[in-house]
Order: structure tokens, then C-alpha cells, then sequence
């Protein structure tokens, strides 16, 4: 089976590079059954998606979850949206922080719990700016070298 260890599906690396995360949620995700079975082949791309409030509901948008091939005429739509199940008050929480503060929520991990169940983590974000990025990759390069550095050195 594809998966990694952690049960991981799908992980938006970028996301942590364009988005400075200040609080993640678990979120359950309405699927249909060529839907799961597609993602327990390791198959899904969250790279471009992004989430978003209608109403008083909050959905997965453009997730790619390739059809599956044993499904034939049954099968779902590849870049359908997807109902995210999560509490009211987490909700609630999330719709203000977009609405008030300008944020941002952000898909960052599909995977399936220690039950078998498809989730989503998503983060409540706010943008970076150019600098804010630049001074990320001198801070990872910085760390980078220095563990070399203790390496050959000690």
C-alpha cells in the first residue's frame, strides 16, 4: 500500500512556506465510496486546494481525488467539493477568523486515524510576506549547514 507510516495520503508542503499556521483543526470529510477507496490506494493531491465557508457550512474545494478504476459507472467526481465535518463551535470559530481577522484556512494533511477514517488537518493561516519567505529558507539553509558543520566537526 502506498501510504506512509503515519497514514498519510496527501501533504501540502507548500503550505507551511506561503502560510504562517496559528491553529489546526481535525476535520472529518463527506466522501462517497469510490471517494475512500481511491484514497486507500494512496491516490489524492491537496496541493492546490483550499477551503471555504458557504453559509454556515465550510467545504473542501478543487482536493484531486483520481477515480477509482473499479468503480466504472459509479464513479465520483475528481475535483468535486467535499462537506468537512467538524464541530459548531469550531466552526463558528473559523468562519469568524476569516471574516474578521482576514484569515485563511488552509488544507495541510489527508490521512486516516488509528480508526480507518479519512481526515482532514487544516490550519487557520495568515499569508507571509516575500521577506518573511526569504528569511525562511536562510533560516532552514542556516540550519542545514550547521548540522553539517556539528557533523564533521563535532
Amino acid at each position: 500500500m502506498p501510504q506512509k507510516k503515519d497514514g498519510a495520503i496527501a501533504i501540502n508542503r507548500r503550505a507551511r512556506f506561503d502560510y504562517e499556521i496559528e491553529e489546526t483543526f481535525e476535520a472529518g470529510i463527506a466522501l462517497q465510496g469510490s471517494e475512500v477507496k481511491s484514497l486507500r490506494n494512496g491516490r489524492a493531491n491537496i496541493a492546490e486546494a483550499y477551503v471555504g465557508p458557504e453559509g454556515e457550512e465550510i467545504f473542501l474545494i478543487n482536493a484531486d481525488i483520481p477515480p477509482y478504476a473499479g468503480a466504472n459507472q459509479f464513479n465520483h467526481e475528481p475535483r468535486r467539493r467535499r462537506k468537512l465535518l467538524l464541530k459548531k463551535k469550531e466552526i463558528a470559530k473559523l468562519l469568524g477568523a476569516v471574516a474578521r481577522e482576514g484569515r485563511t484556512i488552509i488544507p495541510l494533511r489527508l490521512y486516516f486515524n488509528d480508526r480507518g477514517l479519512a481526515k482532514l488537518l487544516i490550519g487557520l493561516a495568515k499569508g507571509k510576506k516575500t521577506i518573511d519567505k526569504r528569511e525562511t529558507v536562510k533560516r532552514r539553509d542556516w540550519d542545514r549547514q550547521k548540522s553539517r558543520l556539528i557533523k564533521n566537526y563535532g
